[in-house]
């Protein structure tokens, strides 16, 4: 393997660790600035945009995080009097969560997250560039392994919500 193509693997690694550290420092300061996390901006931000209150599994599985990570950031909302957990009238084993009238307020005037800038950023790009960087990060995911895939309550947590 030639220097320069070992040089481009560890710029890759080196580039998803900046990611991953603009992500964690994003929410870190808004949790500082607001007094929330990124993750539990993005549950804030989208019950406010549902028409309906969601169930805690819907919810998990609208953002792909586990049904703990889910629960933990709906309780410290809850703390904080910015979502509700309601029963469904007809079935009262079902828990619904919507934001309280605060919440709502705060999901207008929160600034936008990493990830949503992001989003915004790559529609920029040519399908064929978005296609590019997908089939990479897949390929990343397939080398790092399904381990964390099997696990998914330790790496969600590790990496959701603090």
């Amino acid at each position: 393997m030639d220097k320069e193509f070992e040089s481009s693997i560890k710029d890759i690694v080196w580039a998803l660790r900046r990611i991953s550290s603009l992500i964690y420092f994003n929410s870190r300061d808004m949790a500082k600035k607001y007094g929330v996390t990124g993750p539990q901006i993005l549950v804030l931000k989208t019950l406010s945009s549902s028409e309906n209150p969601l169930s805690s599994s819907n919810l998990s599985r609208h953002l792909n995080v586990t049904a703990a990570n889910i629960t933990g950031i709906i309780d410290r909302l809850e703390q904080k009097g910015l979502v509700q957990r309601i029963r469904k009238p007809d079935d009262r084993r079902t828990v619904l969560i919507e934001p309280t009238p605060e919440g709502k307020r705060q999901a207008e005037i929160l600034p936008d997250l990493v990830e949503e800038k992001l989003m915004r950023g790559l529609k920029d790009l040519k399908p064929t560039e978005i296609f590019g960087i997908y089939s990479a990060l897949e390929k990343m995911i397939q080398i790092i392994g399904k381990e964390a895939e099997e696990e998914p309550e330790e790496f969600g947590d590790l990496f959701f919500d603090s």
